[in-house]
C-alpha cells in the first residue's frame, strides 16, 4: 500500500485536475452531527496517535493502524493510511471531524473544495480542505500569531476507494509572524484522547459503509 501511494504522488494525470467548491447536504451534516455527538471518533484517534509515536520510535510495524510521515520542502505532515475495519463512511466522518477540530485551535477554513483526476489506469478523488490561522496579535512580541502555520487537510480516494487522510502544515518564515509551534503539539491537540468503549465500538457498523 505504500509503494502504492508513493506512485501515486508520482503519477502524471491524463487530463488536467478541476477544482470545485463542495459542502456538506443538510442530511449529511445532521448525520456528521450525530456521530460526533456520539464521539465515534475516539475508535481512531488514539490508535492513530499511537502509531505516529510508534513510527517516530522507529517501532513502526505491519501490525495497527498505519501511518506515514511528510517531510519536504519546508511541509511537515502526516498520512492516515485507511484500514478496511474503520468503513468509508466512518473514515469521511473522521476527516470531517478533523476539520472542524482546527478550528478550534485558532483557525478559519479558507476553502474546501474537491477534484476527480483521470489517470490511465485508475481515478483519483481528492477532498481538500485548506486553514489559516485567525489574523490575531501575539501580546509578546506583536508578530501575527501563525500557530501552527498553514494547515491542508485532504482525503484521498481511488476510484471511489479511500486511501488515506493527509495532514500537513507549511510554517510562515517571513518576518512578522511569530515562530510555528510545534507539528507534534498539532497532533497531540487533534488526535491525543481517550480509550473508546463497548458503547461507543457498537457504532462503527452504523456509519461504516455510508457517509
Amino acid at each position: 500500500m505504500l509503494d502504492f501511494i508513493h506512485n501515486l504522488f508520482r503519477a502524471k494525470a491524463d487530463a488536467p485536475t478541476h477544482w470545485r467548491a463542495v459542502q456538506l447536504t443538510p442530511a449529511q451534516g445532521q448525520r456528521h452531527s450525530r456521530w460526533v455527538q456520539e464521539r465515534v471518533f475516539l475508535n481512531w484517534l488514539g490508535p492513530y496517535f499511537k502509531a505516529y509515536h510508534l513510527l517516530k520510535g522507529g517501532a513502526g510495524g505491519a501490525r495497527g493502524f498505519q501511518v506515514q510521515l511528510l517531510q519536504e520542502n519546508g511541509r511537515q505532515g502526516i498520512l492516515l493510511i485507511f484500514d478496511p475495519s474503520i468503513g468509508p463512511g466512518n473514515f469521511r466522518h473522521l476527516y470531517e471531524h478533523l476539520g472542524e477540530e482546527l478550528l478550534t485551535l485558532g483557525y478559519h477554513r479558507a476553502c474546501a473544495d474537491q477534484s476527480t483526476t483521470h489517470h490511465e489506469h485508475h481515478v483519483e478523488n481528492t477532498l481538500k480542505q485548506m486553514f489559516k490561522p485567525n489574523p490575531t496579535d501575539c501580546p509578546q512580541t506583536g508578530d501575527c500569531n501563525q500557530r501552527y502555520g498553514l494547515v491542508t487537510l485532504d482525503l484521498v480516494a481511488m476510484n471511489g476507494q479511500p486511501l488515506f487522510i493527509r495532514l500537513a502544515r507549511n510554517a510562515v518564515l517571513q518576518p512578522g509572524f511569530t515562530p510555528a509551534q510545534s507539528f507534534d503539539d498539532l497532533l497531540k491537540n487533534l488526535l491525543d484522547a481517550p480509550p473508546t468503549n463497548d458503547a461507543i465500538e457498537s457504532l462503527v457498523r452504523e456509519y461504516h459503509d455510508r457517509f
